[in-house]
Order: structure tokens, then sequence, then C-alpha cells
């Protein structure tokens, strides 16, 4: 379980949104907005459902910083 979290968290700095108004831009990097309106439409299914509901809730609660390491 611990590896997988780590791999999301990793995707988070590595995957592109693959769609949509921030086509191409790093998941890490979405803005919050766009989160939120995500959040309140549902969110995708799949890998991609996933990195935006977690890069949400980092967000949410201002804890960005777990990133910085991973994007070295």
């Amino acid at each position: 379980m611990e590896n997988r979290n780590k791999n999301i968290l990793t995707d988070l700095v590595k995957v592109r949104m693959p769609y949509g108004k921030f086509k191409g831009v790093l998941m890490c990097n979405l803005p919050e907005p766009y989160l939120v309106w995500f959040h309140s439409k549902g969110f995708p299914e799949g890998k991609i459902g996933v990195l935006l509901a977690t890069i949400y809730e980092i967000k949410l609660n201002g804890l960005e910083h777990l990133l910085t390491p991973l994007k070295n």
C-alpha cells in the first residue's frame, strides 16, 4: 500500500493533464479553482480521477510542500 501511495505522489509531478482547458499541464501545477470545479462535478474514473482527487486534497490542505522533493 505504501508503495502505491508513493507512486501516486510521483505521478502527480510527472503526469500531465491529458485533456481539457489545462491539457499538458503537470497534475501538481493544476490551479486550485480547476480542481474545485472537478470536485463539484465529480472526478473522472480511473487513474486520472485518482490523481485529480489526490492533488485536490493536497492543495486543499496546504500540503504542496510534500511534492517538492519529488520534483527533482
